[in-house]
């Protein structure tokens, strides 16, 4: 018996800590999880490109590809989506004095603390890796 491959979702990913440490954390309408802002790539981007995009649109912060480092790729299972992985380049973002809003598909947004996971609904991919 041979075990399938999982099914892959590749997004671009940010860690945007405040000055406390906690971690940004989005919820889109329509789902419990939350999750760190970003996205899918359209044609033709790299994943900063995706991030700028997608953080524009989520948050309404204005960055560039100078505010991104990046932190590697990361692999974890899907929050929305049975039977998939998601596949995240990640990326520690910048946004200096910006304040993040909830827009487009994002219902709420959340400043976590490690002393917070045990009590909301996070991906997967925040929980393993960068909520610590």
């Amino acid at each position: 018996m041979t075990v399938a491959e999982p099914r892959r979702i590749h997004v671009s990913a940010a860690v945007i800590r405040d000055v406390d440490g906690r971690l940004l954390l989005v919820r889109k309408s329509g789902t419990t999880a939350f999750m760190q802002p970003g996205g899918k790539p359209e044609a033709g981007e790299d994943a900063a490109m995706t991030l700028v995009r997608e953080i524009r649109e989520e948050l309404g912060l204005r960055l560039n590809a100078a505010d991104l480092a990046p932190l590697g790729t990361f692999a974890a299972a899907a929050a929305n989506e049975p039977g998939f992985e998601v596949v995240a380049d990640v990326f520690a973002a910048d946004i200096r004095d910006q304040t993040p809003v909830a827009s487009a598909e994002i219902a709420e947004l959340r400043w976590v603390g490690p002393n917070e996971i045990d009590h909301l609904d996070i991906a997967p991919l925040a929980r393993e890796y960068f909520l610590r």
